[in-house]
């Protein structure tokens, strides 16, 4: 095949990424992108830890509208706060997020945010923005033929990568929202998810180094803050009077994820 039809094929790929990418093709690049993940990132082992995780979000996930996936949550064995969601139902939160959730609803909410994101297909979205970008970039190296040097095609790859390298604040304001749904569903307090962007905004002001990586991919302003607790407090006060915002299995799952080395 000549470099031109090569070219071609390529931007005819793209452009059917772009066009659609239907569950089974999601949930395969989910996991694809989790096994190298898994390879990359330290993931706390510890069973008690790791099923307890499990437990939880999948007792939040499965009141979704996209209760029919396999649902997958993993702890990263990292002190810095963080929590990421891939396509197709991987969720992994750092253990850093989960020392400073010292409710269960705070870590529900977490959880529940990185869920919304799955459920409205960001993930998604991002990557048919990527191949758009890149199927665009493509047509012009075809009437060119300026990309066929190296430097150039990494050029591309870098710029169509950083399109979906975080999610926008409509997504995240659109995750929130489905996060207060989502707990709600599971009989939790979503009282937890302002409470704990409370905790992370205080830290910003006080050491923002600890907590960039969360920030740098989960863009947030007071607004963000003010909207949940907006949303919350609209809820009718007899649907929240038996919701749970602490247990007892919650404070010992802590207490063993502290006792980890």
């Amino acid at each position: 095949m000549t470099a031109g039809r090569t070219r071609l094929a390529s931007l005819v790929l793209l452009l059917c990424i772009a066009c659609s990418l239907d569950e089974a093709e999601e949930v395969r690049v989910g996991r694809e992108n989790a096994q190298q993940v898994n390879a990359q990132l330290p993931i706390v082992r510890d069973p008690v830890v790791a099923d307890y995780v499990q437990r939880l979000g999948v007792e939040i996930a499965s009141r979704t509208t996209r209760a029919d996936l396999d649902w997958r949550f993993f702890v990263v064995d990292r002190s810095d706060v963080n929590a990421f969601a891939l396509p197709g139902g991987f969720i992994y939160v750092n253990r850093g997020l989960i020392e400073r959730a010292d409710r269960l609803d705070e870590l529900g909410g977490a959880l529940g945010h990185e869920i919304g994101h799955v459920v409205r297909r960001h993930s998604v979205q991002q990557m048919q923005k990527g191949a758009r970008a890149n199927a665009v970039i493509g047509v012009g190296c075809s009437i060119t033929g300026w990309c066929d040097n190296g430097v150039a095609q990494t050029a591309i790859q870098v710029g169509g990568a950083a399109l979906f390298a975080r999610y926008s604040r409509d997504d995240e304001a659109e995750a929130d929202s489905e996060a207060v749904v989502n707990v709600l569903r599971a009989g939790m307090d979503p009282e937890g998810i302002p409470s704990l962007f409370r905790t992370l905004l205080d830290e910003r002001q006080r050491s923002p180094m600890a907590i960039e990586s969360f920030f740098a991919s989960h863009p947030m302003e007071e607004e963000r803050l003010r909207a949940t607790q907006q949303q919350i407090d609209a809820i009718d006060p007899a649907l929240r009077r038996n919701l749970v915002r602490d247990n007892a299995r919650y404070r010992e799952f802590r207490a063993r994820l502290r006792s980890l080395p």
